[in-house]
């Protein structure tokens, strides 16, 4: 019995080949859908705006159930994102939210939502960089963070984009 029913994956894709693969999967008549993100970005001469992918390693595509294993054979294409042991199934909605989100907003930012109060937190860049301190709270775009150096506690305010959680 084959399964000819069609559904969306994720699939990673190796680093910085989100629209290479979109071309290839273009090219073999897959329904895809790399998400892009209008940025502006800073040289030293100009700026401009340039479209990345939003979700930097991954593709969604559309592919029959009994065709899912032939799209491994695309060059750029790593795996399947799995879910308890199977590739994971997207549904429509979650892929339509997206289009829309990204059609009403631009520089949009992906971030995961795994910092918490409590956590222990390693600054990435800046005079403390590579000190490890505890999250004590949260605010918007902003963690406060515990930094026990010398013997004594220093606690400030850094933006999430600047901690790593260790």
């Amino acid at each position: 019995m084959t399964d000819n029913t069609v559904y969306w994956y994720a699939v990673h894709t190796r680093p910085r080949w989100e629209k290479k693969v979109a071309s290839l999967l273009q090219e073999k008549d897959i329904k895809h859908y790399c998400p892009l993100n209008k940025v502006v970005r800073q040289w030293s001469d100009r700026k401009k705006t340039i479209l990345e992918p939003l979700f930097k390693g991954y593709v969604f595509v559309q592919v029959q159930e009994n065709k899912k294993w032939e799209l491994l054979a695309t060059n750029g294409i790593v795996n399947y994102v799995h879910w308890l042991g199977k590739p994971a199934r997207i549904r429509e909605d979650e892929i339509d939210t997206i289009r829309r989100f990204l059609n009403e907003f631009e520089e949009v930012e992906v971030t995961e939502n795994n910092m918490a109060v409590n956590r222990t937190v390693q600054v990435k860049q800046g005079v403390l960089m590579n000190y490890r301190g505890i999250v004590l709270e949260l605010q918007g775009s902003k963690a406060k963070v515990r930094i026990e150096s010398m013997g004594i506690q220093l606690s400030a305010y850094f933006d999430k984009k600047n901690l790593e959680l260790v």
